[in-house]
């Protein structure tokens, strides 16, 4: 075995985790084409209608909606140098307001709507440097999150989770 880690110099090292995270940046934009997929499966099944206490189908898809567009935008604006400040809370707050303003559209529309903001995620995700996605904005509260992180946790986790909720919700 030839020996090549005393000639490894810090750019290799660099190089090495931009390899890293681009095979991470590819697994995560087959994680949103995945979960879009499923939600494009059961999505049709979907009928319009408010729920009692808990969400409904409709306004569980209506947060869908309403989650796709946010994270993907300011995914897209931090990992292009475009937004260096977010105030994540801010958008968290007007959760409420924005699923039943999302839930007055049909769900097939969301559907649509929400399938075309999956399609511009993943061809970013599939297509950024992986020095953008790592770029990081400061968050009203004081600390600061990367587009990776609002990639992996807050859009594709947490759109995972809830389309297991729909997926066990419509059987």
């Amino acid at each position: 075995m030839k020996i090549e880690s005393t000639e490894y110099t810090q750019a290799d090292l660099q190089s090495f985790y931009d390899e890293l995270f681009d095979h991470e940046r590819f697994a995560l934009a087959d994680r949103l084409e995945n979960a879009s997929e499923r939600l494009a499966r059961i999505g049709p099944r979907i009928k319009a209608g408010r729920g009692e206490g808990a969400w409904s189908d409709h306004e569980v898809l209506a947060h869908i909606a309403g989650l796709s567009k946010f994270y993907g935008v300011v995914i897209h604006r931090i990992s292009s140098g475009q937004m260096t400040e977010v105030d994540l809370l801010a958008g968290t707050n007007l959760r409420d307001t924005t699923i039943e303003r999302m839930a007055e559209i049909e769900p097939s529309e969301l559907l649509r709507t929400t399938q075309a903001d999956h399609a511009r995620t993943v061809t970013l995700l599939r297509t950024v440097e992986a020095a953008s996605l790592r770029r990081e904005a400061k968050d009203a509260s004081g600390g600061s999150v990367s587009a990776d992180f609002l990639a992996r946790y807050p859009l594709i986790n947490h759109l995972e989770e809830h389309v297991d909720q729909l997926e066990r919700s419509l059987g």
